[in-house]
Formats: structure tokens, C-alpha cells, sequence
């Protein structure tokens, strides 16, 4: 009589295998995306550093820092937004006066970039030209690291 060989998998070991990815993942894709909201936040960090930038340049040329809201600039061509394209930023970035009540525009002004994705860790960045940083997230140990 001639013993039939099986080819496959049984059962168990298949759900073994399935419970094992399930684990992995369940690692894995948290981590990833506090990866992603890592990568986004050093993103809209070196957008501030580069807006302030050009603020310098603009109240060198012009004697006053310029005032804009999310993304629409002044005509003074500030890039206004986090990345390479202004669809689908991570961040828009304003200017306004700092909110100390003896600043104006020709003294200081506030720089934020305001988040287009969750994270309630860092929130909204901001940066002053008195180089004070700052964000309006749970865990602000995280906005400027």
C-alpha cells in the first residue's frame, strides 16, 4: 500500500503564522507613524528657521517685519508653508506681531506653524524673532527636539 504525502500547511501552523504577523504589526505600524509625525515636525521646524530667514531679510530691506495668515503671504514671496508643495503640507505658516503688548511689527514678530495633520504630542510650532520656541501640544518636550 503506498502512503499518501500531504503538501501544505495544517491549520495550526497557518493561524501560528497568522498570529505572529498580527503581533509584528501591531509593533510595527505605531512606530511608523510616530516616525511620520517625527519626520513632519523637523519639517515644519526648518520651515519656521527658513520663514525667519526671510523675515530678517524683509525687515533689513524694508524696516518692518510682514503680517500674513495660513499660507497667503503678502506679496513679499514668502514661502508660507512646510515642504515642497503647498498641497498636502504638513504645515501653513503665519506671521503676526509678538503678543507682548510693546511689540509691533518693527520689534518682533511670531512665527507658527500651524499643523494640517494630527498631533496633539507638539500641536501648532512657533517661533519668535527673539528666538524664543514654543508649541501648543500636550507634550511640548517633543515640538523642539
Amino acid at each position: 500500500m503506498k502512503r499518501r504525502t500531504e503538501n501544505g500547511f495544517s491549520l495550526i501552523e497557518l493561524m501560528i503564522t497568522v498570529a505572529i504577523i498580527g503581533i509584528l504589526a501591531s509593533i510595527a505600524i505605531p512606530s511608523y507613524q510616530d516616525s511620520v509625525r517625527k519626520g513632519k515636525r523637523a519639517e515644519g521646524r526648518a520651515a519656521l528657521v527658513n520663514l525667519l530667514q526671510q523675515q530678517e531679510r524683509y525687515l533689513g530691506q524694508r524696516g518692518t517685519y510682514a503680517a500674513f495668515t495660513n499660507g497667503t503671504g503678502d506679496g513679499a514671496n514668502f514661502k508660507v508653508f512646510s515642504g515642497d508643495k503647498s498641497e498636502g503640507a504638513s504645515y501653513l505658516l503665519t506671521a503676526e506681531t509678538c503678543p507682548s503688548p510693546n511689540d509691533s511689527l518693527k520689534t518682533c514678530v511670531l512665527l507658527t506653524a500651524v499643523s494640517q495633520f494630527t498631533d496633539t504630542e507638539a500641536g501648532n510650532l512657533t517661533m519668535t524673532s527673539f528666538g524664543t520656541k514654543s508649541c501648543t501640544g500636550s507634550k511640548t518636550s517633543v515640538c523642539w527636539k
